[in-house]
């Protein structure tokens, strides 16, 4: 068939118009789908807890305040009850509200609920052989046994880990002494002082306070947080995958120490943590876990862990001292007719200080350092207060809903020392105090911790007065989920 010159262009028009139509009915179908996967979202399982609709690929994510979300957790906990679900992403999660809820999924069906989430970009970037974000199992088991082990026999209850607390504290007095009378931010110090106990134990270093690796390893960690909301990031070019080579260089950093030590140690004489997993090394058996990446990996996650949670609950007890100086008064005056004449303060001391116990405590309950403790997983299908959790269900413990729950302490938002005092006036700490969570998965660095708090706390107390300057008006003590970093005037 021909077609002349008006014929062809008809034709040829006819055909574009089709084509373009073609085009349009394809975007509408394509729009259609992506609206269809970005509202639709899967029904929930049979018997799951109850929860909001989630839209399919962000979940309940664009739901909740990413600068605050505690306040819209409790909002959901009362309307949907202390247990409930949320989507992160297309991962279903339990949310664990109150005391009752969290001690029966922690503590009595403690192994069911001893998993940790996989997939986040932590387990990513330790390539799953830290310790902390490591999965229930014999690996974990194994690690756990000599972190609790190695922590006992080289530091807690023995004197020279209380040597080793109080030699910083003299530096830490130091500092603070040449600043005396002017306003100071104590968050290097207090940071840096944290992150030297610690490392004393694990590599047998102190760093000075100025020390750039510190800042490093903090940067380094804080970055790696907003990969965890969204996984995908991890593929995407710089800036997403710089906290790969930060993470990468201090590595690299890690195993230059072991290296050093490996040349300098001898066998069955360990000066630190280091040396202590290369002696187990050499006794373990074919079957063993324990290898140096996974050291690595150890040392690492102790040290973040370690710095952290103590510099940030000691940072916070400045704060409240500063302002609530009656509360400051009375420990220094209980500190001062226990300790009289002595040099320096022992840990033994706090038998004999009720006061000062209740008031660290309450510090820390306040300090809420981990206000969604670390997110657990489910080990195999179980049950939780009526409901079906299966194998490898995310679950968040509300530790905050726990710390500040109306039912188990008397005034859950102010600071009173009393709520760790018993009738007599005796120290006491109550069910509901799970600063340190609960269970198998319990902080093992629970009692150098404690250790830590009572030594630094009241050698400060005992040197300075803590002052809230006046000249910046009254302080903001509204908790914000990040770093707290306050100003005192010390006398």
């Amino acid at each position: 068939m021909s077609l002349n010159g008006p014929e062809y262009f008809l034709f040829f028009l006819s055909i574009i118009l089709i084509s373009f139509c073609v085009q349009i009915q394809f975007c509408c179908c394509l729009d259609f789908l992506l609206l269809f996967c970005c509202f639709y979202s899967n029904p929930r399982p049979k018997n799951f807890p109850p929860g909001p609709a989630a839209l399919a690929l962000f979940g309940n994510v664009l739901q909740l305040s990413m600068k605050n979300p505690l306040e819209d957790l409790d909002r959901l906990a009362r309307r949907y009850g202390d247990v409930f679900s949320l989507y992160i992403g297309r991962k279903p999660a339990v949310v664990l509200y109150g005391l009752r809820a969290v001690k029966e999924a922690l503590v009595v069906r403690g192994v069911d609920f001893a998993g940790r989430p996989q997939g986040l970009m932590l387990n990513h970037v330790t390539e799953n052989k830290g310790l902390i974000m490591a999965n229930y199992g014999s690996v974990w088991k194994e690690h756990r046994r000599f972190a609790l082990m190695s922590l006992k026999n080289f530091g807690l209850g023995r004197q020279f880990m209380e040597e080793r607390i109080l030699q910083e504290t003299k530096h830490i007095c130091q500092h603070l002494q040449n600043r005396s009378g002017n306003l100071v931010d104590p968050q290097p110090v207090i940071h840096s002082a944290a992150s030297n106990i610690i490392s004393s134990i694990l590599f047998g270093t102190r760093y000075e306070y100025d020390d750039e690796v510190l800042a490093f390893i903090i940067n380094t960690i804080n970055t790696i947080n907003i990969y965890d909301s969204f996984p995908f990031l991890r593929h995407l070019p710089l800036p997403f995958r710089k906290v790969f080579e930060n993470y990468e260089a201090l590595k690299s950093h890690t195993r230059r120490i072991i290296a050093d030590h490996k040349k300098s140690r001898t066998s069955g004489e360990p000066r630190d943590i280091i040396d202590c997993y290369l002696d187990e090394m050499e006794k373990a058996d074919e079957d063993t876990s324990l290898d140096e990446d996974r050291l690595v990996m150890f040392l690492l996650d102790l040290h973040f862990a370690g710095t952290d949670t103590t510099s940030n609950t000691v940072l916070t007890a400045l704060l409240y001292l500063a302002v609530y100086r009656d509360i400051q008064a009375l420990c220094q005056q209980e500190i001062d007719a226990v300790l009289q004449d002595k040099e320096q303060v022992s840990f033994e001391d706090r038998q004999q200080m009720p006061f000062v116990q209740a008031t660290i405590h309450e510090l820390q309950r306040l300090a809420n350092i981990a206000p969604l403790g670390v997110f657990h997983s489910t080990t195999r299908n179980t049950q939780l207060m009526g409901y079906d959790v299966p194998e490898g269900t995310l679950v968040i413990t509300n530790l905050t809903s726990v710390l500040f729950e109306r039912s188990q302490w008397a005034q859950p938002n102010h600071f009173n020392p009393s709520h760790f005092l018993n009738q007599r006036g005796e120290f006491m700490k109550p069910e509901a105090f799970l600063a340190f969570s609960a269970g198998p998965r319990v902080c093992l660095g629970e009692a150098l911790a404690r250790m830590e708090l009572f030594l630094i706390l009241v050698t400060l107390l005992r040197r300075f007065h803590l002052a809230w300057p006046e000249a910046c008006g009254g302080p903001d003590l509204r908790p914000v989920l990040q770093l707290y970093n306050c100003k005192a005037f010390l006398q």
